[in-house]
């Protein structure tokens, strides 16, 4: 038996196309799959039959042979047998949060013509999703299928292989016991947890369709900027009779469409930033914090895009609106699950401030400029009196700005590199005073409070406590 396809489309270890070294190789890799049993068994015939030599007794000769015989008789039977079996996985869903569960099923299918003998079936799985999933599958039929399934949570973010899957051989006196691996595995994903927010109006928002003020002229889309071929039911008053002669088509004029607004999540991963570590810890409550703005922002209309201190920008300045999510269907959702998978695995950056950002909101990087009009969510953990006065700064570039400041002495107790820093009252109003509505996060904070509360204050306002 050898490895076979990759479990997600069947995978297939057999027993079949091997030369005589390989044969031979195998053989030997069989012989250390003896088990305690079978190692009993074999030293005790090697004994038994040493024993008869010396004392001359037949009898005990023949049954110190049977002893070491038997064991080595199941390893060759084993390993000459030609099980045929394809396995398969499905994971339901592939993305989780954090928390949640998933499903995994796994089938077995025997496709030779004999049937199995006793199968024991079991995946890897990382120690963080649970224990290693084991089954016992009984004679499986020619041509049968057997199904099994577990479930995996995970309480901390990331992506988690899942797999090989291995199938392990025994013989019915268990002296020999055989495993051999599919070659593929699947990935689990585990989202930051979300939780659903109110809907409030931000300082210098505008909704995400309809009241802007702006306006784009379209009709299929954003890039759409040429008439376009008649369609059945559309207005004849709107067909546009100079496009019509030239292309030989009837060909309709562009209607007038509300452009999406745009905003853009900050999240502030400098290791200097947070202290503390684990699903409580300041940072991951601000990683999940971002993951529910960029998901209530992409259920209200708005384009949007995850920024972060070191100045990388997802979707990314190749995809979606300069950067930006795309409007609307497949591009949003695909836009969406890119933002989301990011932050599953977004760790601390070793950057010591904000400068990078500063510049990708000013327009560098990549951005078409396109970050001065939109509105800014930033999600900030410990500023000096430096990093405080570049967040300042950072506001110029929007038409309105939300800050959530994380404090390490709330979350993680007094340091000495807290109090190094201002005070978190003197932080707040600096950024107030820039034009932010500025809020505290402190320990145990439900962020949908904390969000009512930010829509509710006025311009370069907020609270120094937050709402519990």
């Amino acid at each position: 038996m050898s490895a076979g396809a990759p479990s997600g489309a069947g995978g297939r270890p057999d027993g079949g196309g091997a030369d005589r070294g390989q044969d031979a190789g195998g053989l030997r890799a069989s012989l250390s799959g003896l088990t305690t049993r079978g190692r009993s068994f074999l030293a005790a015939g090697i004994a038994a039959a040493g024993c008869a030599y010396v004392l001359g007794q037949g009898e005990l000769l023949r049954v110190g042979l049977l002893l070491a015989l038997l064991p080595l008789i199941c390893v060759y039977a084993l390993h000459r047998t030609r099980y045929r079996v394809s396995g398969s996985r499905r994971l339901t869903p592939g993305r989780v949060p954090a928390g949640a569960e998933a499903r995994v099923q796994l089938r077995m299918d025997n496709v030779s013509r004999l049937p199995t003998g006793l199968l024991m079936l079991q995946d890897r799985v990382p120690y963080v999703l649970g224990p290693r999933p084991r089954f016992v599958l009984d004679r499986v039929e020619p041509g049968g299928r057997r199904e099994v399934s577990y479930r995996v949570r995970s309480d901390l973010r990331g992506r988690f292989p899942l797999g090989p899957l291995q199938l392990r051989l025994t013989d019915p006196f268990g002296l020999v016991e055989l495993t051999r691996s599919f070659s593929a595995y699947d990935t689990l994903t585990v989202i930051p947890r979300t939780e659903p927010l109110p809907p409030v109006r931000l300082t210098g928002e505008s909704s995400g369709y309809g009241d802007g003020s702006r306006r784009s002229l379209a009709l299929a889309g954003d890039d759409d900027v040429i008439p376009r071929g008649y369609r059945r039911g559309d207005d004849l008053r709107r067909v546009h009779w100079r496009s019509t002669a030239r292309y030989g088509e009837l060909m309709v004029r562009r209607e007038e469409q509300p452009q999406r607004s745009r905003a853009t999540v900050l999240l502030d991963t400098r290791r200097l930033a947070f202290e503390g570590a684990g699903p409580d810890s300041a940072f991951e409550w601000a990683v999940s914090g971002a993951a529910s703005t960029l998901v209530h922002l992409l259920e209200q209309g708005f384009a949007v895009r995850l920024l972060t201190d070191t100045g990388d920008s997802v979707p990314g300045g190749a995809g979606g609106i300069d950067g930006y999510s795309s409007s609307g269907g497949q591009d949003s959702a695909a836009a969406a699950g890119l933002m989301m998978d990011t932050l599953a695995v977004v760790g601390h950056s070793d950057g010591a401030g904000l400068s990078r950002a500063y510049d990708a909101l000013r327009g560098g990087g990549g951005f078409g400029g396109a970050g001065g009009d939109g509105l800014l969510i930033a999600f900030f953990g410990d500023l000096d009196d430096v990093q405080t006065e570049l967040a300042a700064k950072l506001r110029q570039r929007s038409a309105g700005a939300v800050a959530f400041v994380l404090d390490s002495a709330a979350w993680a107790g007094p340091s000495a590199r807290a109090q190094a820093l201002p005070p978190l009252d003197e932080r707040l109003r600096r950024l107030r005073d820039a034009g932010w509505t500025a809020l505290a996060a402190p320990p145990g904070v439900v962020f949908g409070e904390l969000w009512r509360q930010a829509g509710s204050a006025p311009l370069g306002t907020g609270t120094s406590g937050g709402l519990r």
